[in-house]
């Protein structure tokens, strides 16, 4: 692996829209017994969109770049979120656009893994 793999990489997921990572969260959380919705709450929780506008954002195919960047309101407690995602602690993520993707991705695990909402969400 090169020098250049890991930029390259972050910037083709830069690049990428969250309706090419949306139903595989969906089918990831369906296959353990929890729902759409949920995975609809954990994002829209961590971002600050509502229903609509993350369906928006699906059917515009928006970057995952626009799409955090122009969340209107990103959840203060996201902070909160630590733990480990495809091998990367996600407290130590120093590029804030990759962390706030890991933040999603561990949202979407915890809820593939039958965590309680209160605890996913950060209130309990």
């Amino acid at each position: 692996m090169g020098t250049h793999a890991k930029p390259v990489a972050t910037e083709r997921i830069r690049r990428m829209p969250l309706a090419s990572f949306y139903p595989h969260y969906v089918t990831k959380v369906e296959r353990k017994g929890r729902t759409q919705a949920e995975v609809d709450q954990v994002i829209t929780w961590l971002t600050g969109y509502d229903e609509a506008g993350l369906e928006r954002v699906l059917a515009d195919e928006v970057e995952l770049e626009t799409f955090f960047a122009q969340a209107p309101a990103f959840h203060p407690n996201a902070s909160l979120i630590t733990g480990t995602v495809c091998g990367y602690r996600v407290e130590e993520i120093e590029d804030e656009l990759m962390q706030k993707i890991r933040y999603m991705d561990k949202l979407v695990d915890e809820v593939a893994k039958g965590k309680a909402m209160e605890k996913i969400l950060r209130t309990a």
